[in-house]
C-alpha cells in the first residue's frame, strides 16, 4: 500500500493536537487548564479530579501548588475571586506558587492571566520578588523575548532574576545570549552564585567552548564556590562535553566524599557521550558499591553505554530493574529503551517495550523508525511510518528523514516521491538536512534528473548537500557530470571535504582516466588533505585502474595502515592477474597483526578462485566459519564463486542450498557455475527456480543463461532466453549477449544465422561478436563468413596479440599458408607477441606453474621422463598429433616435439607422478586449451584411467574416459 493518511481531516487533528476550543468563558475567570491552549510544553496527565473543595482560602491555593494539582489550584483561585471580589486580599505567597506551578506545566496563558492581575494590582513597576518569579515563569514556558522585555523594565534585579533568565536561555538553546547576560551581570556588579555558575558552564558545553568554560571555571573558584557540588557536576558535565574527558574525570576525583547521584550521573555522561563505555560502565559498579541510588537519568547513561558495546544482555538487566521500579511505562526511560535495543540490533524487543508505553512523544516513534532504517528493514520502516500516521502522529524532519533513507535503499522511487511529498506538506521542503536527504534518495533510485531538480531549487546548499550530489552522479556513472560539478564546487569556493573527493576518485575510475586521478592525488597534497581515508581510497582506485605501482607507492607511504589499507592492495593484485602476489600479501597482513574482515576474505577468495587453488580456498572457508562470520550475501557469493571455479560445482551448490537468503547475485552465480561446466540443463531449472522464486533476472543473470545454453548447445532454449529478456523484461541487450547469441548459434553449425543475426543487430557489433563468428568458422571450415569474419576483428582491435593468433589459426586450419604467413607478418611489423601460456596445478598446498618447453621445475626429468612414456602408451591408442597446428618452418618430428612440451602437458605428467591415482588432476590454463592437447587430454584420461578436470580462459573441461564434457567444442 502507499503511505497515505487515514480517513481523517487534517485540520481536524491539527485543531485537536492544539487544543483549540469553542468554549466562551467568564472574562473574570481563570479558564480551566482542560480547555486552554496548551503552551510550548504538553501537560502530563490530569490527575484524577478530588471532591469539591469546602473553602478557598489562600492557604488551600498554596497547598494545591505545593502538591502539583494543576488544575485544583485554579478552581481553588478562581473561587477566591469569585466570592472576595477583590484580588487585593492575596498574598505575594500565593501569586508566588501559582506562577511557579505555571513554570513547572509550561503554562503560558494562564501564566499570562496572572501577569495581567499583578500589573493591574501594583502597575508595571514590579517588585523583584515577583517580577523575578515572571520572568522565571516565561523563561521556562519558552516566551524568552517576554522574559527578557520584563527583565530589562525591572527597576531592582537579584541574582536570582538574572539567575532566570539565564537559565531560560540556556534551555532554550541560546547559549550565547546566555553568556553575554552573564557578563552583563558580572559588570553590573552582581556576585553569581552557585546556580549562576552552573547555568554559565552548561551554556559553555553547548557550545563545545572550552576556553570560556575554563574562564568561568575560574571564577567560580575565585568567588568561594569551586568546592560545590552544584558547581563541580555542572564542570564536570562541561569538560566532557568539549571532549575534555580527563579535565571531567580530574574534577570528579575532586569531589570525593560529597559526590551525590547528580555527580555520579555526570561521570557516567560524560564517559558515554565520549564513547568511553566500559569506564562509563565501571563507574556505575563503583557508585552501586558506594551505595547511592541511580536514579532515570544514570539509567538512561548506563542504557547509552550498553548501546555503544551492544551489551543488550546488560540492557535486558537494565530493563528488569526498570520494571521493578515501575519505571518500564515512564517515557523518558521507555526512550531511552527503545534506543538502546534498537542499537543493539533486537527491533523485536525494541517493538515490545513500545507498544507497551501509557504515552509517546516525537522521540519514541522517531525512535522506532530510524531503529528500523539502521538494522536494513526497510519495509518495516515503511510499514512504521503509515502507522504512524494513521495514529495521527505528524512527522517532524527526523520521521521524513528517516522514512526517506528507507525508501532510496530499497530503491522504490514511488514511495520515495511520497515521502516527498509528505516533506512538503508538513513544511519540511526547505529544511536542509530533509533536502539533502530527499536528493540522496533519488540518486539512490537513479534518477539523476529529479535529484537534480531538488539540489538546484535548494535555498541554501551545505557541504552535505554537494557531498551528496557528487556521490550520486559517481554512483550512476555519470563520470564526466561528477568531474564538472567538481570544478563548479572549486569556482564556487566550496570547501571540499574527503567524501567529495573520494566521489572525485570513482568517477575517474569510472572515465578509466589516470590523470584525472592524478590531479586529485596533487590536489590532495597540496591542500594537506592526505589522511588514511583518502590514502586507502587513492589507493583502491589506482589497482581498480591496473596502476599497481601507484597503488604500491600510495600502500608503502601510509604509516598506520589499517585493514582497509591491506584489502585494498590485496584486492589490487587479484584485480590485476597477480593472485599469488595477492597471496603472499595476505599472509603479510597477518604477521602485521591485522585479522582480515569480510571484505579482505572475500578478495582473498577471488585469488584462490583465480588460481584454482581448492585447498587454499576450503581453508578461507574454514576461518570464515571459525570465526563466526555469517555465509550470506557477498560472502556466500564468493564461497559459491570459489568452489565453482576451482572445478567443484557440485560443492558450489551444496552450498549455494545451505544460504538462506539468496539474492539475484547468488543465483546469477550458480547458473554461471553450471553454464561454465558444460551443465546447461541444471542452469536452465536454476533459472526457473530463481524466477519462481520472485527473484527477476537483470542484464548478468541473463548472461549467465545464454552463455550456459550455448555451451551446452541448448539452441531454441537460448532464443528463448534472448527473446524473453527483450520483450517480457525490456532489457536492452549488451554487448556481451550479442556475441553468446552469435557464439550459441555458432556452435551448432547455424553459422547463416548467425551472420544474418549480426547483420539484423540493434548496434554496430563488436570484437567479441567477430571473435565467437571466427571461431565457429574455424570449427566447421566457412572459409567465406570466416574471412569476414577476421578481416572484421582485426580492424575493430588491431593491438591484441590473440586476435592474430586466433586469425592464423583460422587460416591454418583452412590449409592457406600464405594467409597464415601474412598475419604473422602483421603481428611483426606492431611489435606484437603471444601471450605465453601458462599452467598451473596445486599439489600439497604448493602451486607449481609450466610454460611450454619449461624446464626450471626441480622435478623435470621425472615430468619429461613420464611424457616420454606418456607419448609411447599414447601412440599404441592411436593418437596422431595435428602438426598443421604448429606454424613454425620446421620438420615433422620437430613439431611433435613442439606439441608435447606445451604447458598443459608438463603440468598434466607433474600431476600424475605426484598425486593420489585416484584422486582427478586438476590444471587451469591462461589460454585457451589447443586443440591437440585437447585431444592428448582425452586419450590420457582412457588409456591412464585419470580423471583430469582443465580450467581454461573460455570454460571448465571434465576429462573420463576419452570423453570430455565440453563436446569437443570451446
Amino acid at each position: 500500500g502507499n503511505l497515505s493518511l487515514p480517513h481523517r481531516s487534517m485540520a481536524t487533528i491539527l485543531n485537536l493536537r492544539a487544543g483549540v476550543s469553542s468554549a466562551v468563558h467568564h472574562p473574570n475567570v481563570m479558564m480551566p487548564m482542560h480547555s486552554q491552549p496548551l503552551g510550548r510544553s504538553s501537560l502530563s496527565p490530569r490527575p484524577l479530579r478530588v471532591p469539591p473543595l469546602v473553602s478557598s482560602s489562600p492557604s488551600d491555593v498554596v497547598r494545591l501548588c505545593k502538591e502539583g494539582r494543576f488544575e485544583e489550584s485554579f478552581e481553588a483561585f478562581d473561587l477566591f475571586l469569585r466570592k472576595n471580589g477583590s484580588f487585593s486580599h492575596l498574598g505575594v505567597d500565593v501569586l508566588s506558587c501559582l506562577l511557579e506551578l505555571c513554570a513547572s506545566r509550561g503554562a503560558l496563558f494562564q501564566g499570562k492571566q496572572l501577569h495581567g492581575r499583578i500589573v493591574s494590582l501594583h502597575g508595571n513597576v514590579m517588585d523583584s520578588f515577583l517580577g523575578t518569579k515572571l520572568v522565571f515563569m516565561y523563561s521556562k514556558c519558552g516566551c524568552l523575548e517576554d522574559a527578557q522585555h520584563l527583565f530589562d523594565e525591572m527597576p531592582d534585579r537579584t541574582v536570582f532574576t538574572w539567575n532566570a533568565l539565564i537559565g531560560g536561555l540556556v534551555t532554550y538553546g541560546q547559549s550565547v545570549a546566555a553568556l553575554r547576560l552573564y557578563g552583563r551581570m558580572c559588570q553590573y556588579g552582581v556576585l553569581p552564585d552557585a546556580c549562576t555558575f552552573a547555568c554559565a558552564l552548561k551554556a559553555c558545553g553547548e557550545l563545545n567552548d572550552v576556553n570560556c568554560g575554563r574562564v568561568v571555571h575560574g571564577q567560580a573558584v575565585k568567588e568561594g564556590f569551586g568546592s560545590s557540588v552544584f558547581v563541580l557536576n555542572a564542570l564536570v558535565s562541561m569538560y566532557a562535553k568539549c571532549d575534555e574527558l580527563d579535565l571531567a574525570c580530574t574534577v570528579f576525583d575532586g569531589i570525593s566524599a560529597e559526590r551525590d547521584v547528580v555527580s555520579w550521573n555526570s561521570i557516567i555522561s560524560a564517559n558515554s557521550q565520549s564513547g568511553n563505555s566500559i569506564e562509563a560502565l565501571r563507574l556505575f559498579r563503583v557508585m552501586q558499591s558506594d551505595g547511592v541510588s541511580m536514579n532515570s537519568f544514570t539509567i538512561v547513561g548506563i542504557l547509552q553505554a550498553c548501546a555503544d558495546l551492544s551489551l543488550v544482555r546488560l540492557g535486558m538487566e537494565i530493563h528488569a530493574k526498570l520494571v521493578r521500579l515501575g519505571l518500564e511505562s515512564s517515557l523518558y526511560e521507555s526512550n531511552s529503551l527503545l534506543v538502546m535495543y534498537a542499537r543493539c540490533g533486537k527491533m523485536g524487543l525494541a517493538s515490545l517495550v513500545f507498544r507497551k508505553m501509557n504515552s509517546r512523544d516525537d522521540i519514541s516513534w522517531n525512535s522506532m523508525l530510524s531503529g528500523y532504517v539502521q538494522n536494513f528493514m526497510y519495509c518495516e520502516a515503511l510499514d512504521f511510518f503509515r502507522e504512524m500516521l494513521q495514529n495521527g502522529q505528524s512527522p517532524d524532519n527526523v520521521s521524513i528523514i528517516s522514512v526517506l533513507s528507507a525508501c532510496g535503499r530499497l530503491g522504490n522511487l514511488f514511495h520515495g516521491m511520497e515521502a516527498h511529498a509528505y516533506a512538503i506538506k508538513f513544511g519540511f521542503g526547505l529544511d536542509n538536512p530533509v533536502g539533502n536527504t530527499i536528493v540522496d534518495m533519488y540518486t539512490k533510485c537513479s534518477r539523476m534528473d529529479y535529484a537534480d531538480l531538488v539540489f538546484y531549487r535548494m535555498p541554501e546548499k551545505d557541504i552535505i548537500s554537494w557531498t551528496t550530489i557528487m556521490a550520486g552522479y559517481a554512483q550512476n556513472f555519470c563520470c564526466l557530470a561528477t568531474i564538472k560539478l567538481f570544478r563548479e564546487v572549486q569556482m564556487l569556493g566550496v570547501t571540499v571535504d574527503p567524501l567529495m573527493l573520494g566521489s572525485i576518485l570513482l568517477a575517474s575510475s569510472g572515465l578509466d582516466k589516470i590523470h584525472y586521478v592524478k590531479q586529485i592525488h596533487g590536489y590532495i597534497f597540496r591542500h594537506n588533505l592526505f589522511d588514511l581515508v583518502l590514502a586507502n581510497a587513492l589507493l583502491d582506485t589506482y589497482g581498480q585502474m591496473r596502476n599497481l605501482k601507484y597503488a604500491l607507492d600510495v600502500f608503502k607511504s601510509i604509516a598506520e595502515k589499517d585493514v582497509v589499507s591491506w584489502t585494498s592492495i590485496i584486492s589490487s593484485y587479484v584485480h590485476n592477474g597477480l593472485p599469488n602476489e595477492a597471496f603472499n600479501l595476505f599472509h603479510e597482513m597477518g604477521e602485521d597483526g591485522h585479522e582480515p574482515d569480510a571484505v579482505a576474505l572475500i578478495s582473498i577468495l577471488s585469488a584462490a578462485a583465480a588460481l584454482s587453488t581448492m585447498n587454499r580456498g576450503k581453508e578461507i572457508h574454514g576461518y570464515l566459519l571459525r570465526r563466526g562470520f555469517t555465509i550470506e550475501g557477498a560472502t556466500g557469493n564468493a564461497l559459491v564463486d570459489m568452489y565453482s571455479r576451482c572445478g567443484t560445482v557440485d560443492n558450489a551448490y551444496k552450498l549455494f542450498e545451505r544460504i538462506h537468503d539468496k539474492d539475484l547475485v547468488l543465483w546469477s552465480s550458480m547458473i554461471s557455475a553450471f553454464g561454465m561446466h558444460g551443465r546447461g540443463n541444471a542452469a536452465i531449472l536454476m533459472f526457473t527456480r530463481m524466477q519462481k522464486s520472485n527473484v527477476q533476472p537483470d542484464r548478468i543473470a541473463f548472461l549467465a543463461i545464454l552463455y550456459a545454453c550455448s555451451h551446452s548447445g541448448l539452441v531454441q532454449e537460448g532464443k528463448a532466453y534472448f527473446e524473453s529478456m527483450l520483450s517480457d523484461h525490456h532489457l536492452a541487450p549488451w554487448p556481451e549477449h550479442y556475441a553468446c547469441m552469435v557464439d550459441l548459434l555458432g556452435r551448432n553449425n547455424y553459422l547463416n544465422e548467425a551472420y544474418n543475426f549480426i547483420k539484423d543487430m540493434a548496434v554496430e557489433p563488436t570484437a567479441a561478436v567477430w571473435c565467437a563468428l571466427l571461431g565457429a568458422c574455424r570449427v566447421y571450415g566457412s572459409t567465406e563468413i570466416g574471412s569476414l569474419a577476421a578481416q572484421k576483428l582485426l580492424e575493430l582491435e588491431p593491438e591484441k596479440p590473440g586476435n592474430y593468433v586466433l586469425v592464423s589459426n583460422f587460416y591454418a586450419a583452412a590449409g592457406k599458408g600464405k594467409d597464415v604467413e601474412k598475419v604473422r607478418e602483421k603481428m611483426r611489423q606492431r611489435g606484437l607477441k603471444k601471450d605465453p601460456a601458462c599452467t598451473w596445478i596445486e599439489v600439497r598446498n604448493k602451486m607449481h606453474s609450466f610454460i611450454a618447453g619449461d624446464k626450471s621445475h626441480p622435478q623435470s626429468e621425472e615430468i619429461y621422463a613420464m611424457l616420454a612414456e606418456i607419448k609411447v602408451k599414447l601412440e599404441k591408442a592411436g593418437f596422431m598429433s595435428q602438426t598443421k597446428l604448429v606454424l613454425h618452418d620446421v620438420g615433422e618430428e620437430k613439431k611433435v616435439n613442439m606439441l608435447y612440451s606445451h604447458s598443459e602437458r608438463l603440468a598434466i605428467s607433474f600431476g600424475l607422478i605426484s598425486t593420489n591415482p585416484l584422486s582427478p588432476i586438476r590444471i587451469t590454463k591462461n589460454l585457451r586449451v589447443c586443440a591437440d592437447c585437447h585431444e592428448f587430454t582425452k586419450f590420457v584420461s582412457r588409456v591412464l584411467e585419470r580423471e583430469i578436470i582443465v580450467r581454461d580462459a573460455n570454460r571448465f573441461h571434465h576429462y573420463c574416459n576419452g570423453v570430455c564434457s565440453c563436446g569437443d567444442f570451446w
